[in-house]
């Protein structure tokens, strides 16, 4: 911090720091001030006392000239940057699911086990809802007890690479076994005549491994049962682990206790619910629209369902232990250093 200087020095030392790669912020409020905060990286002015000149020259004026205020945009600029991240994390994690298994279920099925009906409402989690959630976290001063940025890191950090690549394989998994050996697992109603094989689900597929029909004789016959409870409870199953991580995405930073503050942002618990139940009233009410069951899932379907989704937690947890040297490294890429003023060829350091 350099104070009581005069405004020439101040202009030099900026000039040099940011020849050097390092990242600049000036406060001032005199005329002579202005070549200094023009040549910052950010430039602060003040809003009371500042005069016109360094106001236009500045990048953000302090309207109550306080010091303070300095602080509070910093920890408000970290957790804006972090919610984009949080977001972010979030709508991979989906996508990377989504588009696997609508490719190769369509590929070896020849039909989307996911119906586009279905993929809107997802999109519509990801997009508006989960939006929303995830970016109306709240500031903590815990933001400001942590390094900076590099200048030149990119927004999808080491360690939101570990948890989309583990997040997005383990979820793919999940929903093709479930595609796949789910007549195995998948519990039925023994008191519904939906199916004639026993304790568990009749198959949803359309067509076997051979080629030859396997669901889809049912849907031409005249006793046409609807869509499967087998694909039902996918759907359903799909949606409730994007719900459960919907909490993970809130920590971006391998933070152990993903449920930490949660309180504190009502909106997400809101929206946390409101999902839950709208997901709810398109499995037991929306047959013909939504492509579901016509009586919906049995309750012991409903608890498969959920105990499914919850498996997302001990995931994420034990993924926070793999090393982020084994993840691509993304941004911060040194560049070689040649000689002090050659901007060009200068490493970004941290700011």
């Amino acid at each position: 911090m350099l104070a009581r200087s005069r405004p020439e020095d101040k202009y030099l030392l900026v000039t040099g720091l940011r020849e050097l790669g390092e990242v600049v912020a000036v406060t001032g409020d005199g005329t002579n001030d202005a070549p200094a905060l023009k040549k910052a990286d950010v430039g602060f002015a003040m809003g009371i006392t500042g005069t016109d000149v360094a106001k236009h020259a500045a990048d953000i004026i302090l309207l109550d000239d306080n010091f303070a205020s300095i602080v509070k945009a910093c920890m408000w600029g970290r957790n804006i940057f972090d919610n984009i991240r949080r977001f972010l994390q979030f709508q991979l994690s989906v996508n990377i699911v989504a588009l696997n298994v609508a490719f190769v279920g369509s590929c070896i099925l020849r039909e989307s086990p996911l119906q586009p009906i279905q993929l809107l409402w997802v999109n519509l989690i990801m997009d508006s809802l989960g939006s929303l959630a995830e970016a109306t976290e709240p500031p903590t001063m815990k933001l400001l007890d942590r390094p900076p940025h590099g200048k030149d890191e990119y927004i999808i950090s080491h360690k939101m690479v570990k948890h989309l690549v583990v997040m997005g394989t383990y979820q793919t998994i999940v929903v093709f076994l479930l595609i796949f050996i789910g007549e195995y697992w998948i519990p039925e109603d023994p008191d519904h005549d939906y199916t004639n094989d026993g304790d568990f689900v009749r198959s949803g597929r359309a067509y076997d491994w051979d080629g030859s029909e396997d669901y889809k004789k049912l849907r031409d016959s005249d006793d046409d049962p609807g869509p499967s409870r087998h694909y039902t409870v996918v759907f359903n199953a799909f949606v409730f682990m994007q719900i459960f991580n919907m909490i993970n995405s809130r920590k971006i930073n391998d933070e152990l206790n993903v449920f930490e503050g949660i309180h504190h942002n009502k909106i997400f618990i809101i929206i946390f619910f409101i999902i839950a139940i709208i997901q709810a009233l398109i499995v037991q009410f929306t047959r013909e629209v939504f492509q579901v069951a016509e009586d919906g899932l049995w309750y012991g379907q409903w608890f498969f369902c959920i105990a499914i989704g919850l498996t997302v937690f001990p995931v994420t947890f034990f993924t926070k232990f793999i090393p982020d040297r084994w993840c691509p490294k993304l941004g911060n890429k040194k560049k070689k250093k040649n000689k002090v003023g050659d901007q060009s060829t200068v490493g970004p350091t941290n700011s």
